[in-house]
């Protein structure tokens, strides 16, 4: 097993994992929060258990998305199907809109027909509970996003973040209704929890979109990776730089110039070589290099001038 193809069974155990609490997590909290949501009739709670219940549907989505993404490339897809995951982010996009625009209407239900809620120390220890449990489900997928860099655990973190403030915000919407009479407070919590689902379905879409669209590396790591290229002498003419990331798997491919006495042989060892090193660097990464006679540039304004310049 090639550097590769080990970072990414390792990435699509962490992933798996991964998903596999956040489901379990879902599941306790959608039990919990379902009959404190009864009980206390709160439309904040019920915002709380609406989102959790899509945090479940979301879950199972992104174990999924991730174990796809994991499948290697075959006859059919040639790269792989690491933009499974980013599939599966946008599926939860949609899902995260649905649970805002619900929570909204049934905050404005609430503001336009009022109603007192009840339970308050039922409510407050769900919520106390609920946010114990998710501040341990977020430090775990913390390590694993830091370890795999998956955007949909990213995503799925999103929700999850979200609902530490849905749980303080049920809390504070208790309280202020039901010890200081300001029934105006729990719908208002509810709009509240609502654009911040927006905000947060927003935030993913762009960053699942990125990947189906091959958008580039963020300059610093392509600068990094330039700043590595550096390294190797073989590499001076190197030109018309691109990169892109599909789930797991990172590419870069370029161009290089190559002396115009080396064999075509020569030149294979040479760049298989430093192919085989910088994949050391760089884990998880694909490297495709196009030789080309030295002086010769396909297209220009890729890379950094003194790059180009260099061969001269």
């Amino acid at each position: 097993m090639n550097s590769v193809q080990h970072h990414h069974t390792e990435r699509s155990k962490l992933t798996t994992r991964a998903a596999i609490a956040s489901i379990s997590m879902a599941l306790f909290l959608t039990v919990l929060k379902g009959y404190a949501a009864w009980a206390t009739g709160s439309v904040a709670m019920l915002g709380s258990l609406a989102d959790t219940v899509l945090d479940l549907i979301a879950s199972l989505v992104t174990l999924f998305g991730v174990r796809w993404a994991a499948m290697p490339a075959d006859d059919d897809h040639r790269f792989g199907h690491g933009k499974a995951e980013a599939l599966a982010a946008l599926v939860q996009v949609i899902l995260i809109t649905l649970s805002a625009l619900g929570i909204a209407w049934r905050a404005f239900d609430r503001m336009v027909n009022g109603q007192p809620t009840k339970g308050l120390e039922l409510g407050v220890a769900v919520s106390v509970v609920a946010i114990a449990a998710t501040f341990a489900l977020l430090s775990y997928q913390h390590h694993v996003i830091r370890r795999t860099g998956s955007v949909a655990i990213r995503t799925d973190h999103v929700h999850y973040q979200s609902d530490l403030l849905l749980n303080l915000a049920v809390i504070a919407a208790l309280v202020i209704d039901q010890v200081l009479g300001w029934r105006l407070a729990d719908p208002l919590f509810g709009f509240a929890i609502a654009a911040w689902l927006m905000y947060g379905a927003w935030r993913a879409a762009s960053q699942s979109i990125d990947q189906l669209m091959d958008r580039e590396w963020p300059d610093e790591e392509r600068e990094a990776f330039l700043c590595a290229a550096k390294d190797y002498p073989e590499l001076k003419g190197l030109h018309d730089l691109r990169t892109r990331t599909s789930g797991a798997h990172r590419f870069v491919q370029f161009h290089v110039w190559v002396p115009a006495h080396w064999t075509v042989r020569e030149a294979h060892d040479r760049m298989d070589i430093v192919e085989e090193k910088l994949q050391h660097r760089f884990s998880g990464t694909e490297i495709i290099i196009h030789l080309d006679p030295e002086g010769h540039t396909d297209r220009e304004g890729i890379l950094p001038q003194e790059l180009t310049e260099s061969a001269r």
